[in-house]
């Protein structure tokens, strides 16, 4: 054995000489640091997903596919840089479980690609959806495209009318037989036709706007012709509509109509002319070229004259539409462009009357006038007329009649004081 001196002197050698671990707090204090800075990671990869997530959003409006495209590849990229913490923080705080660590990492991902499939669902659904949408909207614009093509190709035809001298179009009439062949009684009874049904269309609207507006329908007929005797309630509508009439066709017998005399060119062939070059055009598209026309000075007396400041204002609660229309211009509401509509009725009418040589002759029944069905037709066909009872009478005119050469074309009537048949 060695001395007890000797194993004092050893011992305290080895001690000298062993190597002290880290200490624990300052082992702790780095292991903290590192999570905090993790968790800093973390936090500015959340905050630039929220922005390349917004950036996406806002690139669908409007719709950008090449803004799409980028922020979608941002948005992947930040989520692959929040998986790779994911995995980096695993792989440094490794937990104990049952299952080998290879085991818990494996189902960690799959995992993980599960919530990514999930995700990349969503948006491949929203994409569809968008596509869905942009489909409708091409639809859409190819059917604007193919009313627009057919309204060009009616203007184009309008022009080349337009653009025909009269010294050409006499010419080309007598060599083709081009206004014979369109300028016939035929061709001015089915412009009566089209009239009467715009008069009858621009009522509904008028009416409609009245019963809104609060007016005593009763009354406001009663005012237009107070003595008319009604077999239908239902029957005061041909009161308005024999108002709207009386208005639309003051002054058609003038050929200057609603102009002074000066400014109109007495020429058959020009008013036909007029005629061709506006009857298949919209009015509104026509005022657009041309504001100050003949047709648009037509257009702004006729609604001065038709709509009383007082009837507008109780529709409209201003005056705001027709002061812009008496300062020339052409609103495009509802309501004017309905009366647009009636206006062109009557001014094809008045231009195509006045094509012919002699002019056409429009003549009107007066109320209380014995009906004859020469010069009259009944609006309301189911009437019951009793042979030994006084000849029906008119009660009012809802259209004049007019002579075109031999032909007598009937004023319509609605008859007072009758019975319908049920």
């Amino acid at each position: 054995m060695l001395p007890t001196e000797v194993k004092e002197s050893q011992l305290r050698e080895s001690n000298s000489q062993k190597v002290h671990p880290q200490p624990m707090e300052e082992a702790m204090n780095q292991n903290v640091e590192a999570i905090d800075a993790l968790i800093s990671r973390i936090f500015n990869n959340i905050s630039s997903l929220k922005t390349a997530y917004i950036q996406l959003q806002s690139a669908h409006t409007p719709y950008d596919p090449d803004k799409i495209q980028v922020a979608d590849k941002q948005v992947i990229a930040e989520l692959k840089n929040l998986s790779e913490l994911k995995h980096f923080y695993r792989e440094n705080n490794p937990k104990p479980m049952c299952v080998s660590p290879q085991d818990s990492r494996l189902a960690a991902e799959i995992q993980e690609q599960q919530s990514l499939l999930k995700t990349y669902e969503v948006m491949v659904k929203k994409f569809q959806s968008e596509i869905q949408n942009k489909d409708s909207e091409i639809n859409q614009l190819q059917h604007l495209i193919e009313e627009a093509t057919q309204k060009r190709e009616k203007l184009e035809k309008n022009l080349k009318l337009r653009g025909l001298s009269t010294r050409d179009s006499e010419a080309s009439g007598e060599q083709n037989g081009f206004f014979p062949l369109d300028l016939t009684p035929d061709l001015f009874i089915s412009t009566v036709e089209s009239v009467y049904k715009a008069i009858h269309d621009f009522s509904k609207p008028l009416i409609n706007m009245m019963k809104a507006a609060g007016w005593d329908l009763d009354a406001a007929a009663q005012s237009i012709e107070p003595s008319v005797v009604y077999a239908k309630r239902a029957h005061k509508k041909y009161a308005f509509e024999s108002c709207i009439c009386q208005r639309m066709f003051l002054g058609f017998q003038q050929e200057s109509f609603t102009e002074k005399p000066e400014d109109v060119s007495v020429n058959r062939d020009s008013f036909f002319h007029q005629y061709l070059a506006l009857r298949e055009m919209d009015p509104l598209d026509a005022l657009g070229q041309n504001p100050d026309s003949i047709f648009g000075k037509f257009c702004k007396s006729k609604y001065l004259i038709l709509v009383h400041p007082k009837m507008e204002a109780s529709f409209f609660g201003n005056l705001d539409q027709r002061n812009y229309v008496m300062g020339g211009g052409h609103p495009r509401t509802p309501f004017y462009q309905a009366f647009l509509k009636l206006a062109k009725s009557i001014w094809l009418l008045h231009r195509l009357a006045h094509s012919f040589d002699p002019s056409v002759k429009v003549f009107q029944v007066n109320k209380g006038t014995e009906f004859s069905e020469v010069y009259m037709e009944s609006v309301v066909k189911n009437l019951v007329v009793d042979e030994r009872e006084q000849k029906p009478k008119a009660g009012l005119m809802v259209m004049p009649g007019f002579w075109i050469g031999g032909t007598v074309i009937q004023s319509r009537v609605y008859l007072t004081d009758m019975k319908v048949a049920e």
